[in-house]
């Protein structure tokens, strides 16, 4: 039996040559594995800091969750940005173009870091007054706004790591974005344990050991990932422009200097996607403040929860990092059957998974929410939202694939327009509707409704082809 690499799948593409069934599951199966692993390990560094601040009170864990929705803002933003040009080098990596795709990595990186900087100038600006006009109580806004002032003071490096990862997976590396963002986790977890806690003292086996801690708390856990970033980021650079195969700089110098046509064309796709960031991240931020006059308690389950929830989704986002690039390679190399195959493959693959792990999450989650605070009531709370939004998983897996999906072929208005209509017709109405009478219960029916309709929506569209326009 014929043994392939992934480079040996992906060159099939790439020179017109036929592909089996078996050919493409096992290259979308190569592409998916690592970038969930990627997701995974994003959302697991998440869900230690939630849990090393959980340990510290409800306090400490609701005043980043105050903010938490406003640092998703941002992430998605640089997630808008590097798709504007990665759909560019998938495009040309798939037409076998590596010295445009080069020129397109070099303007790439110069724009993220620009972007970077005035990005997190405005957040430092925009801290001292965010947890307030957010409506969190004078005992958590003083935690909250130091977070974010270290969280937006980072955000350059966040940037430089969005962009390079995004275009690492453009040509079809998934392992090194994977494996470093495993890193970036276990930096995470080493630089938080050493920041937030005191100095502690055990005795093993007889012997005295001696654990270091600086005892600074929330703000620990806030120098700790920007630690962690800074570290993880500058690898990740420098493996992209020296040593991957298809992107390093050394095969093919040229100028660092944006282009009008490189940026109008990563306007043109990135600048949908950063509207319906802003907008859907908004109608987060808005919920984030129907949740804070519920309480601490309340506001701390809702941040647990949506940490706990994204290790069952996250799968989806990888699978949708690997449709990206499979549908963004096909279409560079012209072939429409293809790219209309690995769309449904990944399709069926990621509803499959989500599926799986929203019942396991349903089954687990008292025990999700027990291993990030001990506190009876937040838990009791928790478990009961995520077992609510437990039955919106597939259709939510829907959704997150097909965006994929559409982003790989540059299609990116219209399912920017849907997603910004359904959470913010569906879900902040709905939750406004609710709250008042059934507390956060009532804002995640809201959320498990919305999601449902999100889907439905998606898969409507990419029945109806009308992504596939890209390909005329």
């Amino acid at each position: 039996m014929s043994t392939y690499t992934k480079d040996d799948l992906l060159a099939l593409i790439r020179n017109q040559s036929p592909m089996t069934m078996r050919q493409q599951l096992l290259l979308t199966a190569m592409l998916s594995a690592p970038a969930i692993m990627a997701q995974l390990s994003s959302i697991l560094m998440q869900y230690i800091d939630a849990s090393m601040l959980g340990r510290l009170g409800a306090m400490q864990a609701a005043s980043v969750g105050l903010v938490s929705t406003t640092t998703w803002l941002f992430g998605g933003l640089g997630f808008a940005l590097s798709s504007g040009f990665a759909v560019q080098v998938a495009h040309l990596v798939g037409a076998n173009d590596y010295s445009a795709a080069r020129s397109v990595v070099r303007q790439a990186l110069v724009t993220s870091l620009i972007a970077g900087v005035a990005l997190g100038v405005a957040g430092m600006l925009l801290s001292p007054h965010l947890p307030v006009w957010l409506g969190g109580g004078d005992d958590i806004c003083r935690d909250a706004s130091v977070y974010f002032l270290i969280y937006a003071a980072a955000y350059p490096l966040l940037m430089l790591f969005y962009c390079s990862a995004a275009m690492l997976r453009a040509c079809g590396n998934m392992k090194v974005p994977s494996g470093l963002s495993i890193g970036l986790c276990v930096l995470d977890v080493v630089f938080n344990f050493l920041l937030i806690f005191p100095q502690r003292h055990y005795t093993v086996a007889g012997l005295e050991i001696t654990i270091p801690g600086a005892d600074l708390g929330v703000t620990g856990a806030a120098l700790g990932s920007a630690l962690a970033f800074l570290v993880v980021s500058v690898g990740m650079v420098w493996y992209l422009m020296r040593r991957s195969p298809e992107l390093r700089m050394a095969e093919n110098r040229g100028s660092f200097l944006p282009t009008r046509r490189c940026l109008s064309r990563a306007a043109k796709i990135g600048s949908p996607i950063a509207l319906e960031r802003t907008v859907m991240t908004s109608a987060q931020i808005a919920i984030t403040a129907i949740v804070a006059p519920l309480g601490a308690v309340a506001i701390a389950a809702n941040t647990f929860a949506i940490t706990a929830e994204s290790i069952c989704y996250m799968p989806g986002y990888g699978i949708s990092d690997a449709a990206t690039t499979l549908v963004g390679q096909s279409l560079g190399a012209r072939r429409k059957a293809l790219t209309r195959r690995f769309a449904y493959i990944t399709l069926a693959l990621g509803i499959a998974i989500m599926s799986l792990t929203g019942a396991l999450m349903y089954v687990a989650a008292p025990l999700m929410m027990q291993l990030m605070t001990p506190n009876a009531e937040i838990v009791a709370l928790g478990s009961h939202i995520l077992r609510i939004e437990a039955f919106a998983e597939p259709m939510f897996a829907a959704s997150i694939v097909c965006y994929g999906i559409f982003v790989g072929a540059g299609d990116t208005l219209m399912p920017s327009i849907l997603n910004f209509c359904c959470i913010w017709l569906v879900r902040l109405s709905l939750s406004l509707a609710l709250v008042g009478a059934m507390g956060l219960t009532g804002v995640w029916i809201a959320m498990c409704i919305e999601l449902c309709v999100r889907g439905v929506v998606f898969l409507s569209r990419f029945a109806w082809g009308n992504w596939m326009r890209a390909l005329k």
